[in-house]
């Protein structure tokens, strides 16, 4: 079940009084695959937190499907959306993968086959099928991260709120989970918002995009309209991806009259081609 939301967070401090958030305004459209970039220590887990209902000391309103998250009980919320924290660790329990994704499914109190039918639908969605008898603890990292989203898949969650989801992870590791997300997103409808500071993975599946730095939004859009100028990033302790980052020095500073900043390898591969004159040879579809 997909659900819409309206974020409008004016102000929230920490126990100790220092500010956290303020003045964060922005909309998640269903079946978006959204992006909070920034660098740690900007609020993304504590904004996270405040969607996911988690948080509610704040001013302001978070409406989910047009309701305040706060005024909702925690099953109406979870059955619409649900956090993976960064640390799987800190979300999975159960002694083995089964047992862990059922246990949403079964305390929300749906009947033994219903709940063995999620549990096998969401262990196939995240490609853990063959993994339900094993070990939470004999688990890689990186399944693990996939197990905690099953666990969120099998109550039926259509949006999925998700912090850092590729941090230690290897660089293959990386591209499999966001290829992972990718697919939930593209062929099963599921609404994603990513909280990451990971700039070179953001151009290749994201939506949109917000930046968040020092509890702000400072800026909101398409990953091409927000990503424009390393100055402006390094403002907010970001940087271009590195793709952008050479192409952006090889037009300012050799001179190179490039039309437009590309964010992938496939594009600005493009981009290079038709700048030497060999518009006519054969191009791929590489988008990497």
């Amino acid at each position: 079940m997909t659900a819409r939301l309206a974020v409008q967070v004016d102000a929230f401090n920490y126990p100790d009084g220092t500010p956290a958030l303020a003045e964060i305004r922005f909309d998640v459209r269903e079946g978006e695959f959204c992006g909070i970039l920034g660098a740690n220590g900007s609020g993304k887990t504590t904004l996270l937190k405040i969607v996911d209902g988690l948080i509610k000391e704040y001013t302001g309103q978070v409406l989910l499907d047009g309701q305040d998250v706060r005024r909702l009980h925690p099953r109406e919320i979870y059955r619409k959306v649900g956090l993976v924290f960064q640390n799987p660790d800190d979300q999975l329990f159960a002694s083995t993968v089964a047992e862990d994704v059922a246990f949403g499914p079964r305390n929300m109190g749906m009947a033994e086959d219903e709940v063995a039918a999620r549990v096998a639908a969401a262990l196939a969605a995240v490609e853990l099928e063959s993994l339900g008898g094993k070990n939470i603890h004999h688990l890689s990292y990186g399944q693990k991260k996939r197990a905690c989203i099953a666990g969120l898949l099998a109550m039926g969650h259509g949006t999925l709120l998700l912090d850092e989801p590729t941090a230690g992870l290897d660089p293959m590791g990386e591209y499999r989970m966001m290829e992972l997300l990718l697919r939930l997103n593209r062929e099963n409808g599921v609404t994603i918002v990513m909280a990451t500071h990971s700039v070179d993975l953001v151009p290749l599946f994201l939506d949109r995009l917000h930046i968040l730095s020092r509890g702000r939004v400072v800026r909101s859009g398409p990953p091409e309209e927000v990503f424009t100028a390393p100055a402006e990033l390094e403002n907010v302790k970001l940087r271009l991806p590195h793709i952008a980052e050479l192409i952006y020095r090889l037009k300012h500073q050799d001179r190179l009259p490039f039309p437009r900043l590309p964010l992938t390898i496939g594009e600005a591969r493009r981009e290079i081609v038709e700048l030497v004159g060999l518009a006519g040879a054969p191009h791929t579809k590489e988008n990497t």
